[in-house]
């Protein structure tokens, strides 16, 4: 599926390089593993190359989906988020973060930034914000191949 040198977003941790394909034993058994170095801080992670579809392990963003990001954080609705407590939504925008499905970031990212509107965040979901905004603004910007700058500066002009 993937070969070195190929980008791949993991869930949770944002977009990584295919640094190695290795070949390992553990537990007697031998695996083979991408060894995915995360863009973002440095991290490597072993992922088993027969469960990667699994744990969620994907490619970019493609270039005809990207439209349907930015069309989703224009949107101006929150829905039943408002009422709901900030521990259930933190566990739904959790949830949601760990699908790695770029649509369900942008959700939260859109709905984090609307509550912003009305309301001063928590400590809590300011650190959920960044993290959407961080995981969604890397991907987008190296599917497009363009800056994290101008990324931040069209994610600001749609929210505001």
């Amino acid at each position: 599926m993937f070969k070195v040198g190929d980008q791949a977003v993991y869930p949770a941790q944002g977009v990584g390089i295919v640094e190695a394909i290795e070949t390992r034993q553990l537990c007697g058994q031998t695996h083979d593993y991408y060894i995915l170095r995360i863009i973002d801080n440095d991290m490597t992670i072993m992922v088993p190359v027969a469960n990667a579809g699994q744990v969620g392990l994907r490619r970019l963003i493609s270039r005809e989906s990207i439209p349907s990001v930015y069309n989703l954080l224009g949107e101006k609705r929150v829905g039943q988020l408002a009422i709901s407590s900030w521990s259930r939504r933190q566990r739904e925008y959790h949830d949601k973060i760990k699908t790695n499905n770029p649509l369900e970031v942008a959700q939260v990212l859109r709905e984090l930034f609307l509550i912003r509107e009305s309301k001063e965040l928590s400590y809590g979901e300011k650190k959920v914000l960044e993290l959407a905004r961080r995981l969604l603004v890397k991907e987008l910007a190296l599917a497009e191949g363009v800056t994290e700058d101008m990324v931040c500066s069209r994610l600001e002009t749609m929210v505001n």
